[in-house]
């Protein structure tokens, strides 16, 4: 089977926003105008192709990333050439509520492009910056959609100067709004000075008309900033704009993909999905200014035999190699595992090498995925997406790899969580149903994670907010038809230490026969928040065996996870092995392992153990009358106001809260603004604990 659309003809982008900015709303529309869909399906009537999940539709919000396949030919080309210049698009939809944040970062480790959605109204909103910052980590190129300029409110300009602000400098205006709100009628495309307008019952047919009068002279300036902004990129262009002669249009749209593709300019483009007006001019600019899988530098990732870093190009002819960046359960066909080819082809009935885990899998069946439909396929070539039914040992983030030729590509990092809750089966029937769901679930998404409490014996479920958690619990009820209650929802607070501590350990038991002999002497040092722990062997001369290191240090691990001062996971330090001392009949790894324990928990004693709390990104958006009221209840919760501003007559704060305090909140913030505010939280970082609530805290959890 020969590959059907050339590489350079192949497009793998992601649509990535804020909640609400009409992310889903672009993607229906896209599947509309491209001819995957016959009818167009409004997140508000929930009938949606990408949001295919119940839950989805009934929150009418993106919960999972969804993966298609497309096909699309610029509007400009002529109708005998359509076919020769048609493109293949992988798309993916990801969600924009920040609890799902790990979609958009694992999706966007695995594409060469991304479309940043904007809501016309509100311009760059919270999720748009972490958003923003996780492309900026992988440097994918992106275009900005400003959508929803129907809307009472929307201001392109105001939207564009938040994006120069809070984003980047970098923007740069391609397309002007004709009319603003209900007299959004048009857009002008700024590089070839051409108006067009949409008609047709969904917006299908694009004439092109005169511009306006009253926007002549703005578009000969904006015209004209482009013009610069696109010759300052490239010296040949320059020289030419500075002799006085005008670049073609040709030159002008090849320096600016190759800008495009440098995230030296972002272009700005325009629209409202939901009124039908400019998404094909949005997938133009996708075919002509994002990258093929071939612009882009080839991968890299480490030999694990050599230990050197090798490379691997988009080519069908090099070896394998590929990511798995998702797994979801399919209620029809169990585990699917999706993947991106960055080389060779991947083909059914082969074997291949998971690099990350060292295991062999073998490839059953091959699908391309269209949103919760599929379509099997032989063999997926570099810079493609494709999906595997039921792989046995891979998970997120593992490389597939030709057996001859192994690599390990570079991986991707999540957060860790910051919410828990506790979870029990309402029946003995459900007991073993929930403890596979709850795996499964935990495979789909490595933010969320079970553990069991060794003392009570419950199960904790923990993950990045009170939305997933929910989401979570109800799929095992639908999916896997286990009913569970689940307690209230808890903090997740570490230890650390402040200071230095020096401390050893010694196990010994003699009760007849033989003995117990372990003796383990530690050094513990604090690191930077974040950096969580390390475990430094640093003996000398043998005065503990090599065989009882190892042992020392899962003592240490289980010591250090279970807490020392609140029963918190201890973070942020180091820990030396410095010394000890064993008995050549009595030692054990058991007797060491306690050992070690022993010196950890004193020497975590000494070192002044703190307990920090995650604290918490608030933006609150209200109207400026209740803005007294807000701000007195956040300082009530131990709030760090970090800016207050404007948006229309609204008020906008920007907060820092630990999360302890923001339970219940959403229920408080209506009620103070008549029903009229709202916020977003994400999480920024972990903070020590005042002294008062450290105490509380403490207290409360030696009750239990």
């Amino acid at each position: 089977m020969a590959r059907e659309y050339p590489i350079e003809k192949v497009r793998d982008i992601g649509i990535i926003a804020h909640i609400d900015a009409g992310k889903t709303t672009v993607s229906e529309r896209v599947l509309f105008y491209t001819g995957v869909s016959h009818k167009i399906g409004e997140v508000h009537e929930g009938e949606t192709v990408m949001d295919w999940m119940d839950q989805e539709r009934e929150r009418g919000i993106t919960i999972t990333a969804a993966a298609t396949t497309c096909f699309w030919t610029p509007t400009y080309v002529p109708a005998a050439d359509k076919k020769a210049f048609e493109h293949r698009i992988n798309l993916i939809d990801t969600p924009g509520h920040i609890d799902f944040t790990v979609e958009v970062k694992r999706s966007l480790r695995v594409l060469d492009g991304a479309v940043v959605v904007f809501d016309g109204v509100s311009g760059v909103e919270p999720q748009s910056e972490t958003n923003w910052r996780y492309a900026d980590d992988f440097n994918v190129p992106r275009l900005c959609f400003i959508n929803k300029l129907d809307r009472m409110g929307a201001s392109f300009e105001n939207s564009y100067n938040s994006i120069l602000e809070r984003l980047t400098p970098n923007a740069i205006p391609v397309q002007w709004p004709i009319g603003a709100e209900e007299h959004f009628t048009g857009i002008v495309d700024l590089l070839q000075k051409k108006a067009y307008a949409f008609s047709g019952e969904k917006g299908e047919k694009i004439a092109e008309i005169e511009i306006p009068a009253d926007l002549k002279a703005l578009v000969d300036e904006k015209h004209h900033v482009l013009v610069e902004k696109i010759s300052e990129t490239d010296d040949e262009l320059l020289a030419k704009y500075l002799d006085g002669k005008m670049p073609t249009l040709p030159e002008l749209k090849k320096a600016l993909r190759a800008a495009t593709l440098k995230v030296k300019i972002v272009p700005v483009l325009c629209g409202s999905a939901l009124k039908n007006k400019g998404v094909q001019l949005m997938l133009d600019a996708v075919i002509d200014y994002l990258p093929s899988p071939i612009d882009l530098p080839p991968v890299k990732g480490m030999n694990p035999v050599t230990q050197q870093e090798e490379e691997r190009h988009p080519k069908d002819d090099e070896p394998l190699a590929a990511l798995a960046f998702k797994i979801a359960t399919d209620p029809f066909v169990g585990s699917l595992t999706f993947f991106r080819v960055y080389s060779g082809t991947l083909k059914r009935g082969s074997y291949v090498l998971n690099s990350t885990k060292g295991k062999q899998e073998r490839i059953g069946r091959i699908v391309r995925m269209h949103a919760n439909h599929r379509e099997e396929v032989e063999e997926i070539y570099a810079g493609d997406l494709g999906a595997i039914v039921g792989l046995k040992d891979t998970t997120t983030a593992d490389s597939l790899v030709d057996p001859e030729h192994p690599l390990v590509l570079e991986s991707i990092t999540f957060p860790e969580p910051v919410i828990s809750m506790r979870i029990e089966p309402k029946t003995k029937a459900d007991q073993e149903k929930m403890g596979i769901a709850l795996h499964k679930l935990a495979e789909e998404d490595p933010t969320f994670k079970v553990e069991g409490d060794a003392e009570t014996g419950e199960t904790i479920i923990s993950g990045m907010g009170e939305l997933q958690l929910e989401v979570l619990v109800e799929r095992m009820k639908r999916e896997f038809k286990v009913e569970a209650n689940v307690g209230r929802p808890q903090v997740a607070y570490k230890e650390t230490i402040r200071g230095k501590g020096d401390a050893e350990g010694k196990y010994i038991r003699q009760s007849g026969g033989k003995g117990q002999y372990g003796h383990a002497k530690l050094k513990i040092e604090p690191l930077e928040r974040g950096k969580g722990f390390e475990f430094v062997d640093e003996i000398k001369g043998g005065s503990v065996p090599k065989e009882f290191i190892k042992p020392i240090e899962k003592g240490v691990e289980e010591a250090a996870a279970r807490g020392v001062v609140a029963g918190y996971p201890v973070v942020d330090l180091r820990v030396t092995l410095y010394d000890g001392s064993f008995h050549e009949v009595d030692s054990s790894e058991f007797a060491f392992k306690i050992a070690g324990s022993m010196a950890f928990q004193e020497a975590v004693r000494q070192a002044k153990p703190v307990v920090l709390e995650p604290v918490m990104k608030v933006q609150v958006i209200a109207p400026a009358n209740f803005l007294g009221d807000i701000t007195g209840d956040l300082s009530s919760r131990r709030a760090k106001i970090s800016a207050m501003g404007e948006r229309g007559n609204l008020r906008v704060i920007d907060a820092t809260v630990p999360l302890a305090e923001m339970f219940g909140y959403v229920t408080n913030l209506r009620s103070a603004t008549q029903g009229r505010g709202s916020f977003n939280m994400e999480f920024s970082h972990y903070e020590e604990v005042p002294n008062n609530v450290a105490q509380t805290i403490i207290e409360g959890k030696q009750k239990k």
